[in-house]
């Protein structure tokens, strides 16, 4: 029912004296002040949803938009730094082994260059000893010759003595060939 068929039947109402009519007579209601408020009412209505209620209920939407994106935003954030955290866990587990690959990989190097420095230093150790025999052998050779070189001359000398003669060359080289056979056995 429509504003104006309830304005036509409220004044037949009143010309019939019906119990409405009996009412808005009561009340006094007068038919052009009532039309009258009406349309400034709906006019006001009208002006209200247009220029105040519109831009409201328009501005509420678009807050409602942008909290809905924020709130979408969040949940990415939230996945991206869960992923991030996931991520760094990951890289931090990588650089911890590693770590640990790096530390067992310096002390084997530095176990393989003590050993073979230790080796090194066996080697040089034996070639000391090794010059050390040469030379102590050829030391007592040089000896032995000088011994021998004394020995032949004082075995010269003593038959000299004993002879009473003068040995000469060939004499003392046999005595000396004797007396090294002799030392020699």
């Amino acid at each position: 029912m429509t504003i104006a068929s309830f304005i036509l039947l409220s004044a037949d109402a009143v010309e019939s004296g019906d119990k409405l009519g009996g009412i808005i007579k009561n009340f006094g209601v007068h038919w052009s002040l009532f039309v009258s408020q009406l349309i400034s009412f709906l006019i006001v209505c009208f002006v209200l949803k247009k220029f105040a209620y519109g831009p409201v209920l328009e501005m509420l939407d678009k807050r409602r938009a942008r909290i809905a994106d924020g709130e979408t935003k969040l949940v990415e954030i939230e996945k991206k730094l869960a992923a991030s955290e996931t991520e760094k866990a990951a890289l931090l587990e990588k650089a911890n082994a590693d770590a640990k690959r790096l530390i067992t990989e310096a002390k084997d190097s530095a176990a393989a260059i003590s050993e073979q420095k230790a080796q090194e230093a066996v080697n040089q150790a034996q070639t000391i000893l090794a010059k050390a025999k040469e030379a102590a052998q050829a030391e007592r050779a040089t000896v032995a010759a000088e011994l021998k070189q004394q020995f032949g001359r004082l075995v010269v000398a003593t038959t000299s003595q004993v002879t009473g003669k003068t040995l000469d060359q060939n004499d003392q080289k046999r005595i000396n060939d004797e007396a090294v056979l002799s030392i020699n056995n």
